[in-house]
């Protein structure tokens, strides 16, 4: 990948550690057509994830292996829980619902924040640590720049922070809060904001990484507990960890799918990380190739992730 620094020709060069993973495992070949939105809940020891365009939530269970699946009417694309109620936050195609697995009963919306944008929908989102729920819309075509990054607070205010994006993803932030990374995936671009932790405020935009020809492009991203970023690469078959402040690459973690769409850190002990797939798109050749495409892999790894963000609300 090239990094850009706005003036320097040479990329700076990493000053974080090289980490250490290990051999990645299939855990569920969900054959997902668009696996995303994977978040680890740390109450129920589980993983959650979404398959966009099959309207699904799943659910597993490492330690016994259960699974469990929800369907529902219309895309739902990011997860979070809740820390003051049952269940869960999600983005679903319009806008931010509560859903409770616990009942299985219908989402209900809090706010759709873009009437006037019927073929927009909601993609990837997470939680800040104060509780905000930050998502992103995008184009259903791929292809007008009509997305945008919206802050939905837990008093309900929604507020519009970025605009001008096909498609986005992300975000994560910095270990020390202070920085927000966010993905402008159709031009293999990722930014970098100063972020405002007690406002939920940006400034200063700046191009933070732009992926190189063969590179993919940048799906949904995280970020470990010695602050460096791990992103997924659609198109690429790897999940790359980067040094947070000059964004060198640190390393590569490839995997047996090319449409690579986001990852978390999981388990008792935040030391595996779960990576999502896709198999939307691929040719019945591209499928032979690729029988685990839209699976959910896991990975071990020698540093812990952060425990995810809840929603306040």
């Amino acid at each position: 990948m090239s990094t850009f620094d706005r003036q320097a020709d040479t990329p700076p060069q990493p000053a974080f550690s090289k980490p250490v993973y290990g051999k990645p495992q299939c855990v569920v070949p969900a054959g997902a057509l668009l696996g995303e939105g994977v978040v680890w809940s740390q109450r129920e020891q589980s993983v959650y994830w979404v398959d966009i365009l099959s309207c699904r939530l799943h659910r597993f269970h490492p330690a016994t292996g259960e699974r469990t699946t929800w369907a529902f009417s219309e895309e739902i694309s990011a997860v979070a829980e809740r820390a003051q109620g049952p269940g869960l936050i999600v983005t679903l195609r319009r806008g931010f619902a509560l859903f409770d697995p616990a009942s299985g009963g219908e989402p209900r919306y809090l706010h759709q924040p873009e009437p006037a944008l019927p073929g927009n929908r909601f993609n990837d989102g997470k939680c800040d640590a104060q509780g905000r729920f930050w998502g992103g819309t995008m184009d259903f075509a791929c292809t007008d720049a009509t997305g945008a990054l919206y802050r939905f607070d837990p008093d309900g205010r929604c507020t519009r922070h970025e605009e001008g994006f096909a498609i986005t993803n992300g975000p994560t932030w910095s270990a020390d809060g202070r920085t927000l990374y966010f993905n402008d995936t159709k031009n293999g671009r990722i930014y970098a904001y100063d972020f405002d932790l007690a406002s939920g405020t940006l400034s200063n935009k700046r191009l933070w990484l732009a992926f190189s020809p063969g590179d993919g492009v940048p799906d949904g991203m995280t970020t470990d507990a010695a602050g460096r970023l791990w992103i997924a690469h659609w198109g690429a078959s790897c999940v790359s960890c980067h040094d947070p402040v000059s964004a060198g690459e640190l390393c590569r973690v490839p995997l047996p799918v090319s449409q690579v769409t986001n990852c978390v850190f999981g388990g008792p002990d935040l030391r595996t990380l779960f990576i999502t797939s896709a198999s939307t798109g691929l040719t019945a050749v591209q499928l032979a190739a690729e029988p685990l495409a839209g699976g959910l892999f896991a990975v071990p790894m020698d540093c812990p992730g952060i425990p995810a963000n809840m929603f306040a609300g």
